[in-house]
């Protein structure tokens, strides 16, 4: 006689992914509590542990076979403060505040942008190629921010500096619901076997980070985020040349 089901335990499951993201909410709320406080390294690393939080309870509910309606909800809300709000008070507090009205108002576009990215994300959910994003993801745009706070944990006192971020927070904002595909790198399955050469570069990773994390982290956050529209001018400098014999070769023929 088989063993019936413990019910207890499968609904204990649920909790695990809810904890995870949980623990992402509180990752972005003390992340502005550390901004708004001027500890601009300790809002940088809650960005980071939100970042690893967030992409552990999807992994996890799938694994557990534990998703549910009510966990993807969840999930995007916290997400909207995790990668929304709290990035927006940290480039504000960080480095936006000195320029006033457009300062504060650049930093509300960063959350606007985020918000409607998580929806469109949240709407098209397995309707697109998991290989590939639609648009700047959200949590590498807040990464991109935590980055540039942990190589530089001290408020900008440059405007030129100021005035340059600015420039760059718009840029993000608008890759963000831009519809540049970027690479998801979910077809990484780490269940099936992989080439050696996957974990030399992986050590590599490691050891770099380890040795100067400030410029690596930023280096990877920076690399990341032009890889979209690098791809994208790539592919498209490549069909040109894959159109252009054939337009010559209709010219000799119709002279």
């Amino acid at each position: 006689m088989t063993p019936r089901p413990n019910r207890r335990l499968r609904r204990g499951i649920y909790v695990l992914p809810s904890l995870l993201t949980t623990g992402n909410l509180f990752a972005g709320y003390y992340s502005i509590v550390s901004a708004l406080h001027g500890e601009f390294r300790g809002a940088a690393i809650a960005l980071g542990i939100a970042f690893v939080l967030d992409g552990l309870d999807g992994r996890i509910a799938r694994l557990t076979n534990t998703q549910s309606e009510f966990g993807k909800v969840y999930d995007s809300l916290a997400d909207v403060l995790a990668f929304g709000a709290a990035p927006a008070v940290l480039l504000l507090s960080w480095g936006l505040w000195d320029l006033g009205r457009v300062g504060w108002l650049t930093s509300f576009l960063f959350l606007v942008c985020a918000a409607i990215r998580l929806a469109r994300f949240g709407v098209n959910d397995g309707k697109t190629d998991l290989r590939f994003f639609v648009g700047l993801p959200t949590p590498a745009a807040a990464c991109t921010v935590a980055a540039l706070a942990f190589y530089h944990p001290h408020a900008l006192e440059s405007l030129t500096l100021s005035r340059a971020l600015l420039a760059g927070v718009v840029l993000v904002a608008l890759l963000m619901v831009s519809k540049i595909r970027y690479r998801s790198f979910k077809d990484f399955d780490l269940r099936r076997r992989q080439p050696y050469s996957a974990i030399v570069i992986l050590a590599v990773v490691i050891y770099l980070i380890a040795l100067d994390p400030e410029r690596v982290l930023l280096m990877i956050a920076a690399g990341y985020v032009a890889s979209g529209p690098i791809e994208r001018l790539i592919a498209r400098l490549g069909s040109s040349r894959d159109k252009a014999p054939v337009a010559s070769h209709s010219h000799q023929d119709h002279p």
